[in-house]
């Protein structure tokens, strides 16, 4: 390990998540599967009511969620989602409107979006966010207006609040029920984006421009609903936009609330550790990736959600089983050259890192946790690995010439990897797969009774050759190595 090369450099923030914007409005989103019925196909808009539910808004002052969402800081929070495409700003201190003006379908108040400039503050987070794209801010010829994201622009400067980057909008090529039902053209999206190129420059020309955020899957059969307008229409559309962020949203699968498990689109918990699956984000990643490199060559690339299944995430993504997919996709993405991730959710019913309702840790809470504390921001070329045995490698965060090795072992049985230094060696175990608790070293990692974090510890090996357990997550941390790229 003492002379592994450089890849590249990723962002600070590359660990990053998202907060849907229904959980600043309240309002619908999809039910968690331990309360649910009517799973399955869905293929009409009423059937999608048994899928989902109404939540209020979120606590997002709430000291736990605050303890455990600061530990992961630095990183870009995204307030977004398809509630954002149809917000409305209230932008008084009135209580909320029962009832959105037409042309809206949920209510965003100023103590809310207030709340979130708090949140961020408080736990390190630049904000991602998108702009009403819905009828209520459209002309009579049903061009896009600023005249909604103007007063929430100049409250969020008002309240010393910054957003980092923006989208003009969540998802452009994917169906919504009413206005849209085959998204939005390119020749409609480019004429918008022009106007909100505009506003911005002159409003806040601070503000990143990301897009065109199209909604992706990693199914192995087409999906005719997403293919009307292809990311490359979006980005050579006339005019052509100008993004200073490339960004695309990517979900392996579609949850079983939307598709079977055993159905060509969707996923089963059997799937969970195979290199199929796993695999899945390479191509379109790629794709957005030559994309960028053709039109936007100057521009990073972000994926902006991401999960392991679209319709609200798997009935298992809550447990250690997904912890695998979790940080395999960040740390095969980062190797490829993608600069940010940010995980769709940062809470959620079943596709958060936190519980939404209890604020505790999911298991990929301390995935993302050992990520933030061990994983440095430069990556080094540790080889391809192997089937069942992936292997990556990034400088030691915080100690100059240190390596850290994440070792994940998909195998049922144990594997043995040899290292060039004595290691500080974190295993994530779990007894059962798909327990949501979560085994440091064969010690349970909870919360303490004052929702302090748990101590977390390596354990010093005295030999160079480090035995993996069967199904488990390793990072190996040799602080000794003084590797070059690491100085």
């Amino acid at each position: 390990m003492t002379n592994i090369p450089l890849v590249r450099t990723v962002d600070e923030r590359y660990q990053s998540f998202q907060i849907g914007m229904s959980h600043l409005t309240g309002g619908e989103t999809w039910r968690t599967y331990d309360d649910s019925k009517g799973e399955g196909e869905v293929g009409q808009a009423e059937q999608f009511e048994a899928v989902r539910e109404a939540r209020s808004p979120a606590n997002l002052a709430h000291p736990r969620l605050r303890t455990l969402a600061g530990a992961l800081g630095p990183f870009y929070v995204r307030f977004g989602g398809t509630t954002t495409n149809a917000v409305y700003f209230q932008n008084n201190d009135e209580p909320r409107l029962e009832t959105p003006p037409k042309g809206f379908l949920t209510v965003l108040t100023r103590k809310s979006w207030k709340g979130a400039l708090e949140f961020a503050e408080a736990v390190d987070a630049k904000i991602v966010t998108g702009f009403t794209v819905s009828d209520g801010v459209r002309d009579e010829d049903g061009t896009w207006t600023p005249r909604h994201a103007a007063p929430w622009l100049n409250y969020t400067h008002s309240e010393g609040g910054a957003i980092y980057a923006a989208e003009l909008f969540n998802e452009p090529n994917a169906p919504e029920p009413g206005r849209m039902p085959e998204g939005e053209s390119a020749k409609h999206y480019a004429r918008d984006f022009a106007i909100f190129s505009q506003f911005m420059a002159k409003h806040a020309p601070d503000v990143k421009l990301a897009g065109p955020g199209v909604a992706t899957l990693g199914v192995p059969v087409k999906v005719p609903s997403l293919e009307h307008t292809s990311p490359e229409q979006y980005m050579t559309a006339n005019p052509r936009p100008n993004f200073d962020i490339v960004s695309y949203h990517f979900y392996g699968a579609i949850a079983e609330r939307c598709a079977p498990p055993d159905s060509p689109a969707g996923v089963s918990a059997d799937q969970a550790l195979t290199e199929s699956w796993l695999a899945r984000p390479d191509q379109k990643f790629q794709e957005h990736k030559s994309l960028r490199d053709t039109y936007a060559a100057n521009a990073p690339i972000w994926l902006t959600e991401t999960g392991a299944a679209a319709c609200g995430g798997t009935r298992w993504q809550p447990t250690f089983l997904d912890s695998f997919r979790y940080l395999d996709t960040l740390a095969r993405l980062a190797k490829q050259g993608l600069d940010a991730i940010i995980t769709h959710a940062l809470i959620s019913g079943s596709n958060g890192i936190i519980d939404e309702k209890t604020f505790q840790p999911n298991a990929s809470y301390w995935a993302a946790l050992l990520w933030r504390r061990l994983m440095g921001t430069r990556i080094l070329d540790a080889g391809s690995g192997s089937d069942g045995l992936h292997i990556y490698a990034h400088c030691q965060r915080n100690n100059t010439g240190g390596v850290t090795v994440l070792a994940i072992n998909l195998q049922k049985t144990e594997a043995k990897l040899s290292l060039s230094g004595y290691p500080h060696h974190y295993a994530l175990t779990a007894r059962e797969l798909n327990s949501k608790t979560v085994m440091l070293n064969n010690r349970a990692l909870l919360l303490d009774q004052h929702d302090s974090l748990p101590a977390i510890n390596g354990v010093e090996r005295k030999t160079k050759q480090v035995s993996l357990s069967p199904s488990s997550i390793n990072f190996l941390v040799i602080p000794e190595a003084a590797n070059p790229a690491c100085q």
